[in-house]
């Protein structure tokens, strides 16, 4: 079967790596891909939103089965539009995909089906979001209610910082209608993790369990960004942890949105802070996560397209999920200046030589070719990945493989996966 993977950045690259292991695939197409993708897939130059072109290239070129990256295209329909045309298509129908598109429709639909979550309010007025941090106090956490590319979130650690988030977003639009509307919520306290699911839209299979570090600088310090980096398996998350979250979390949320009328195929991913009273909700997101799904997807042992067949045909109950008990590190090598202004078309040097090491992949996130160099066309420029028996030894081989690529300006997070140590008494 001829596969399409709809996306361009360091998930995908995961995914098509993934993906192009399988016997059952004879061909993999990514639209738009990037220079990693390539070595893997056919890329083709067709935007993630212009349905109008991907699906008379997915009849056109046989494509049994559509797997789509980003959350924008899932929100915009994408799914809706394949299934139209009678083309399977792996992604929540943009119903279902209001869970990621607007905090406060996740935010209502946990508390109507009491999924753990931090108390919250909801405004579409500035003064009145502003008087009413001004009663909570802080800390306290400014939410921009639509996408704002894991930007929007703003942990104020002083009601003058909650009140510049709430005009940035509100007045100056910076992240533009995503903050026509802001969710204000408690600032939950705990350490954070990331839990994916398969869903059929009746069975709900979790992954392993992993932790993002969304901070740009060491210590969680400076402002949010997509992700620094990732590790699995997440110390903080044990077996009976995983079991609360999918009894209390996932199957909730599964069995909540086939009420509503919003049946859910696809990839759930719960963002949690695991806090001294439990596991809460910080956000759902609709597909994978990015960077977690660098470190998971190399972790999973059986084939991932009969899974997501399963999750198309409403079959996963019978469907194999199997994981290896080693760990996986990824790295994020970012342009200096992200998340704010960062320049591109630097020089990238190094890849091959971090690859030679067994157990190294360097997923590309933000590249491009320019006269045959590969340069930085990106804030997140690559995902320098290791997979080793123990997290230890994997963080210190994603680090030594991180020292063998340059580009000007270069920015990484140094303590990727030290919770985990610390957890671990290492």
């Amino acid at each position: 079967m001829n596969v399409l993977v709809v996306g361009g950045g360091g998930r995908e690259h995961a995914l098509v790596w993934k993906i192009a292991q399988s016997p059952l695939v004879e061909r993999v197409y990514c639209a738009p891909g990037n220079p990693g993708i390539a070595t893997l897939a056919t890329c083709v130059d067709i935007g993630v939103n212009d349905f109008d072109r991907l699906i008379p290239f997915v009849k056109e070129h046989d494509i049994a089965l559509t797997v789509v990256g980003p959350e924008v295209p899932l929100t915009r329909g994408i799914a809706d539009r394949f299934a139209e045309e009678g083309l399977k298509v792996f992604g929540p129908s943009a119903g279902a995909a209001q869970l990621e598109g607007s905090k406060a429709f996740a935010k209502d639909l946990m508390r109507r089906y009491n999924i753990p979550t931090a108390a919250y309010a909801e405004f579409d007025d500035a003064d009145a979001a502003i008087a009413y941090v001004e009663e909570q106090g802080a800390p306290i956490v400014v939410k921009a209610d639509g996408l704002a590319a894991g930007k929007g979130v703003t942990v104020a650690r002083t009601i003058d910082e909650a009140v510049g988030a709430i005009r940035e977003a509100m007045t100056d639009r910076v992240f533009g209608d995503a903050g026509a509307k802001v969710v204000i919520e408690e600032c939950l306290v705990g350490e954070e993790a990331s839990i994916l699911a398969f869903s059929d839209g009746a069975t709900v299979v979790p992954m392993v369990a992993s932790q993002d570090h969304k901070p740009v600088d060491d210590g969680d310090r400076g402002p949010n960004t997509g992700g620094m980096g990732a590790y699995s398996p997440a110390p903080v998350v044990s077996a009976a942890l995983l079991d609360e979250v999918e009894r209390t979390v996932l199957r909730p949320c599964i069995e909540g949105m086939d009420r509503d009328g919003h049946p859910y195929k696809g990839i759930l991913y719960a963002g949690l802070m695991i806090s001294e009273n439990g596991p809460k909700v910080v956000e759902f997101n609709v597909r994978f996560g990015d960077p977690e799904t660098q470190v998971v997807l190399p972790r999973m042992t059986s084939d991932l397209v009969p899974v997501f067949l399963a999750c198309c045909d409403g079959t996963l109950a019978d469907a194999a999920v199997e994981w290896d008990d080693g760990a996986c590190v990824t790295v994020v090598m970012a342009s200096g200046g992200y998340p704010k202004t960062y320049e591109k078309g630097k020089t990238i040097t190094g890849i091959e030589a971090a690859e030679r090491e067994e157990g190294v992949t360097v997923f590309h996130a933000g590249t491009k070719l320019a006269d045959g160099q590969l340069v930085t066309n990106g804030g997140r420029v690559l995902n320098v990945t290791a997979s080793g028996p123990d997290v230890a030894s994997t963080i210190a081989k994603a680090y030594r493989a991180v020292e063998q690529i340059a580009f000007d300006k270069a920015h990484h997070r140094t303590d990727i996966g030290q919770k985990a140590l610390a957890r671990l008494g290492v």
